[in-house]
């Protein structure tokens, strides 16, 4: 294997390790919660239980189907670069002369029996030119590979964070069910009283079906999120009860220019290295092959009339006269500058890609440091006092429901901009190999 994919999956696998977030910040508010396990069995008949972000990315794997695919593809290099190593085989032919005519020639008894044994022997170095392109493909199979096991982890701390963020969202109406739900004993008594209409309970229960509704559409997202998950690890179904993380530990984005000094060692772009070197190699082959191969033979002869034995030899080469594959050449080295125009292409929309995560990491690290210093809390405050002035008759209900309405919304837009966060972190990660997360936390 070359010493680069070496180092490259030496890279790859830092990101199989559990991954920390960078800078621990101020908790969530009370209504958001501190990360909650869902209410989800916690075990299966199965055997399915809690998954983690390590776990998830050592099953994904040992058993996503793109692996085994880019197993086989260097195989097939492999086993193309032997075949290219083979030389050509002796070819043995027979010979009747002078046989079944009339007169002196009915029948055999002047035949003549040539047995000849021929070997076509390779000029101008076909053969080491054929050996080392496929060298050069077996080399980008391995880089291919290397490119997709970082993509697979990638692919699998996205899919885990949505699982992740969806339990969460159902956490958080569930909690907001529950306040919901506190308000008809006092909504009750108030009505008993005679100071609130009996028509208020029924917009308490308006209320707390619509979210009702709302947790059910969430719930039916969990479990593509879940499946999603499932199928990147190289199952059918969700065979796990749960994901388990902490999505509300982030940190200080790192610089653009930091994370964009690492784009080059993505094995996308550094497989173009082998991919160059094989196409060099096809056209050199190209350029080698007018020149003529070398039949050389040995034979014996037999002649029957006179009994007698005789040794031919021969040797044959092939004159390029009107085909000196002039187009083959020529298309040859269009590949091979293509070679460079597909780098160019790879490479602009690696950059677009890493440029877009970035944007969306930063914006979401602003928003959350927004919404935690300032928005939720006051969302908190507010839910408390006003579910005490209402206690108290000093606000209505609507206000009750519309600040209570307010606090988790602002606990789903949080939710919202974390798994973008971690989302856009993962990305980076997989376009760079920068281990992000477990920088981070050496640094702590």
């Amino acid at each position: 294997m070359p010493s680069k994919f070496l180092i490259a999956l030496a890279v790859a696998c830092v990101l199989s390790v559990p991954l920390p977030a960078v800078a621990e910040s101020a908790g969530p508010p009370a209504l958001t919660g501190a990360p909650q396990r869902p209410p989800l069995p916690p075990r299966r008949p199965d055997g399915g239980g809690a998954l983690t972000l390590p776990g998830a990315l050592q099953r994904a794997l040992a058993a996503n189907p793109r692996i085994r695919a880019a197993d086989r593809d260097i195989g097939i290099a492999g086993g193309r670069r032997q075949q290219a190593g083979a030389f050509p085989n002796p070819e043995l032919s027979f010979e009747l002369d002078n046989a079944f005519g009339t007169r002196e020639y009915r029948g055999l008894r002047s035949a003549e029996t040539t047995l000849q044994l021929s070997q076509l022997i390779e000029l101008g170095g076909k053969r080491d030119a054929r050996v080392a392109a496929g060298s050069a493909e077996v080399e980008a199979a391995y880089w291919e590979r290397a490119a997709v096991r970082l993509e697979i982890l990638s692919d699998t701390a996205v899919a885990f964070f949505g699982v992740l963020a969806a339990q969460r969202r159902i956490v958080i109406y569930d909690t907001h069910i529950a306040a919901l739900e506190r308000l008809t004993p006092l909504l009750q008594r108030r009505v008993d009283a005679g100071a609130s209409s009996p028509a208020e309970i029924a917009r308490a229960q308006l209320a707390a079906d619509l979210v009702r509704a709302d947790r059910e559409r969430a719930r039916a997202s969990l479990a593509i999120a879940r499946l999603e998950l499932a199928t990147l690890m190289g199952a059918s179904t969700a065979n796990y009860a749960y994901v388990v993380g902490d999505i509300g530990r982030v940190g200080r984005p790192p610089p653009f220019q930091i994370v964009l000094r690492s784009i080059d060692s993505n094995p996308q772009l550094i497989r173009f290295t082998a991919i160059r070197a094989q196409r060099d190699a096809e056209l050199l082959l190209e350029r080698l092959k007018p020149i003529p191969d070398l039949r050389a033979g040995v034979a014996w002869r037999h002649f029957r009339d006179t009994n007698d034995n005789a040794v031919r030899l021969g040797v044959s080469i092939p004159i390029p006269v009107w085909d000196q594959n002039l187009g083959n050449v020529a298309a040859a080295r269009e590949s091979r500058a293509k070679v460079e125009a597909e780098l160019a292409s790879s490479r602009a929309t690696l950059l677009l890609t890493l440029g877009r995560a970035h944007e969306n990491l930063t914006g979401a690290a602003r928003e959350l440091e927004i919404l935690r210093s300032s928005a939720l809390p006051n969302a908190r405050r507010a839910v408390e006092e006003m579910e005490t002035g209402y206690s108290q008759g000093r606000f209505s209900l609507l206000e009750l429901l519309d600040v209570q309405s307010s606090a988790a919304q602002a606990a789903l837009r949080e939710l919202e901009a974390l798994l973008t966060y971690h989302t856009s972190l993962a990305t980076i990660e997989g376009l760079t190999g920068m281990p992000l997360r477990m920088a981070s936390e050496r640094s702590r």
